[in-house]
């Protein structure tokens, strides 16, 4: 997976967490296909952040990236 591949996909998603008070930072894709985020505003302390992450970050990585394994936040 390409870092600015996966950057691009992630700023097509920011814009949804934007309007809910959050957003989300690309922190690093590992060679094992691991994707590291970070959520911040809203999104770092909302109790569904895990299920976001799960159900709509991961979801849509995965389109693009079929090799994702993981999105994990830091």
């Amino acid at each position: 997976m390409d870092k600015e591949k996966v950057q691009a996909v992630i700023n097509e998603i920011r814009p949804m967490l934007q309007a809910d008070g959050g957003d989300i930072e690309l922190v690093d894709v590992e060679p094992n296909g691991v994707v590291k985020v970070k959520l911040t505003g809203a999104c770092g302390s909302c109790p569904m952040a895990q299920m976001t992450l799960q159900m709509g970050v991961h979801r849509r990585l995965k389109k693009d990236f079929p090799e994702l394994k993981e999105v994990v936040a830091v």
